[in-house]
């Protein structure tokens, strides 16, 4: 959890360094590249096949964003891109490839990872270029895709927190259920309503996004943001009312879920009789390890998200379009938002990194995954042959997610083979 911390604390204080950069900046009014994505609050002008609006008044002082301040958002999504890619990529073939990972809350975890993975390649790299390119070349389909994918993203993740949360408060009060491996039918059609509902309530996004051209230094510049006139009753009253949907669905819901079940598991295990709690120590134990590990996905997304609703509350509660002393407050809650940005990317890279620091069963896969994955299989099957089965469908050593939840029971002979496996550790044979 250091690392995890010490990683965002980094992004951070990374990009608040530019902010003094912008400050004194020199440049054209107001239309500047860094504006883009904010430019439904600094220019408004509708394309001729919309009702025309008034323009608000220019900045006194000018905003942009300076050169040092682009390469800084450049190189963090860049390694952002990379470590998500890896990260996603790696959880979900651990999941794909060994049996013993194949059950009901495992596959929510991979599903968050795709949806994760699906906003790493399309949503950043046209981040990082819309900060740094002066034009919008990618046509209006890309402009109304960018948009329904990152929002599509963020519902699969959101809804996937909230029904691990569901799914723990379950299996820790439903002590004694018993299921075997694999995915119940169930929880493949939970996940199934998961995309659904996310891919429907992104839908908005793609309607609202369009492209526009804005007059910046005497030509046409075309831009991809929210029209800032829209012409249903609808998508008017969804103007409004996003920022506050988008805090209360997409950040509040998923923290509201985990507070409230996760209060009715502890108080639920609070109350159970010591007896029943001796019984059941183990799988208990191993059952409150995944509940701790949904806590902490929960967290991160919370700790990675706040900056950029916060940023958006902000601007939706004491920015003024029209005052034209407006220009510092701006370019402040414009470095809030790509650290919003960059901080909200940086959770689609982050779980597999928890996952790892917090789940010894999702470490020892991690390793087992890489190069020594060859020697350490070799000597499970010399050491116990008649194991092999076993051994060949999940060379993970630990529990599974499954096993966690209660659903196959240790078999008495894996101590052993953990215990020889660990002295074989300790003196170097694999």
């Amino acid at each position: 959890m250091r690392v995890l911390v010490a990683l965002l604390c980094l992004l951070i204080v990374v990009e608040v360094g530019a902010y003094r950069v912008i400050r004194n900046s020199q440049g054209e009014p107001e239309a500047s590249e860094s504006s883009k994505s904010n430019a439904s609050i600094m220019f408004p002008p509708p394309q001729p096949s919309r009702p025309r609006g008034s323009l608000p008044p220019m900045c006194i002082k000018p905003t942009e964003i300076k050169y040092a301040f682009k390469y800084v958002n450049t190189i963090v999504s860049c390694l952002i891109f990379v470590v998500g890619i890896i990260g996603n990529s790696t959880l979900l073939r651990i999941i794909y490839k060994n049996k013993c990972m194949r059950n009901g809350p495992n596959v929510l975890i991979g599903s968050l990872a795709l949806g994760d993975l699906l906003y790493i390649i399309i949503a950043i790299p046209i981040n990082v270029f819309k900060l740094i390119a002066e034009d919008w070349p990618f046509g209006v389909y890309v402009c109304k895709l960018m948009p329904f994918i990152q929002k599509a993203s963020v519902g699969i993740t959101v809804l996937s927190l909230c029904a691990l949360s569901i799914d723990r408060y379950h299996a820790v009060t439903s002590w004694s259920r018993v299921k075997g491996m694999g995915i119940p039918l169930w929880k493949a059609v939970e996940v199934t309503l998961i995309w659904l509902v996310a891919v429907l309530l992104a839908v908005p996004e793609a309607l609202a996004f369009d492209m526009l051209e804005l007059p910046y230094r005497g030509n046409k510049l075309r831009v991809c943001l929210l029209h800032p006139e829209q012409t249903t009753s609808f998508m008017k009253f969804y103007q409004d009312v996003k920022d506050w949907w988008l805090f209360g669905f997409y950040f509040c819901l998923p923290l509201a879920c985990t507070g409230i079940f996760y209060t009715l598991m502890s108080c639920e295990m609070l109350s159970r009789k010591k007896g029943m709690r001796i019984a059941l120590n183990d799988h208990m134990k191993q059952r409150r390890e995944v509940a701790k590990t949904v806590f902490c996905l929960v967290l991160i997304f919370a700790l990675c998200w706040l900056p950029l609703h916060l940023s958006r509350i902000l601007k939706k509660t004491i920015y003024d379009q029209n005052d034209p002393n407006r220009c510092e407050l701006l370019s402040f809650l414009l470095v809030m938002d790509y650290i919003g940005i960059n901080m909200a990317s940086l959770n689609s890279c982050i779980n597999p990194i928890a996952l790892y620091f917090v789940s010894q069963k999702f470490k020892n896969c991690f390793q087992v995954g890489g190069n020594t994955m060859t020697l350490k299989l070799n000597y499970h099957l010399r050491i116990s042959p008649h194991k092999e089965p076993f051994i060949s469908q999940c060379v993970c050593l630990s529990y599974s997610l499954a096993s966690a939840a209660g659903a196959i029971e240790r078999p008495p002979w894996m101590n052993e083979v953990q215990e020889d496996f660990g002295k074989a550790l300790a003196t170097g044979m694999v």
